[in-house]
């Protein structure tokens, strides 16, 4: 079953992603960010590309002939998916075949609308018995 992880009190999500996708590597795990839209995957690359000075977070797009051996995919399609360690959502809803990953990870920020939306989700995955970890950020 797949374990699920909130972090909530997020300042900059598409940060939090970031340092979420570097320490999951440490780790030797793949993965897969879901993006609403293009415009969320495009910013959320350049970060990626520009977050350390010392390391780098070898990732691409899911579409891209490497996305089977790199690291980190950023999607906002729902296949195909090469990885299935860690999904990453950044969806205002659930996303529908997050049971097929090791790990969900969702990122809560720190206005009213999205905290309401984790909420939902928080509440859509326990009521479905999932094991469910909270993690509360520091702000910076």
């Amino acid at each position: 079953m797949t374990l699920i992880d909130f972090y909530s009190g997020s300042n900059d999500k598409l940060l939090t992603v970031c340092r979420l996708s570097a320490k999951a590597i440490q780790q030797n795990l793949k993965i897969t960010i879901y993006t609403p839209d293009t415009k969320i995957a495009d910013q959320l690359d350049s970060l990626l590309w520009n977050f350390s000075s010392t390391a780098f977070i070898p990732h691409c797009r899911v579409d891209d002939k490497l996305a089977y051996i790199t690291p980190v995919i950023i999607s906002h399609q729902t296949e195909p998916l090469p990885h299935d360690n860690v999904l990453i959502n950044l969806h205002v809803g659930h996303p529908s075949f997050f049971s097929r990953f090791l790990r969900l990870i969702e990122i809560t920020g720190t206005t009213l609308e999205d905290i309401q939306a984790a909420r939902k989700r928080y509440r859509f995955y326990k009521d479905r018995g999932y094991e469910i970890r909270h993690h509360k950020l520091k702000s910076a």
